[in-house]
């Protein structure tokens, strides 16, 4: 049976990082905790893992924002399932779970960027998720 719960403590943060390095796996744990504790002070962040059997299996991570395009939305930032668990179906049930947070807390919508090559994560969103391509996310690095 699955259980999904917050992850607040520096401890807790630090057990979700095996999963989150597979895919942000250019942090080290050290700047990958710094981030989340610093984000979640700033931005809000919310990092939430799904725990089977009680070993974490997937994590999501999200920001409640506001803007003129999308108004009060969920921004995810991270979703990941462990690579050995992937469609099982927990990446589904993590968003599904942010979308109830969501809309209990009056957030109109939720909203995500995808790596240009990550096609089954697309088809996943778009086909299984019911998300709709509305743009492209740009970026330059600033030295």
């Amino acid at each position: 049976m699955s259980l999904i719960e917050e992850l607040k403590t520096q401890d807790e943060i630090e057990s979700a990082y095996p999963i989150m390095s597979q895919l942000r796996n250019h942090l080290s744990e050290k700047t990958y905790v710094e981030l989340i504790l610093e984000a979640q002070i700033k931005e809000q962040y919310r990092l939430f893992a799904l725990y089977e059997n009680e070993k974490i299996v997937a994590v999501i991570g999200f920001m409640p924002m506001i803007t003129l395009y999308y108004g009060r939305f969920i921004w995810v930032c991270d979703l990941v399932t462990d690579e050995t668990q992937r469609s099982s179906g927990f990446g589904e049930e993590l968003l599904t779970f942010v979308h109830d947070w969501a809309r209990k807390n009056k957030y109109n919508s939720v909203a995500l960027s995808s790596g240009i090559e990550r096609k089954d994560t697309h088809r996943f969103y778009e086909e299984k998720m019911n998300y709709k391509k509305v743009s492209y996310v740009y970026r330059t690095t600033l030295n």
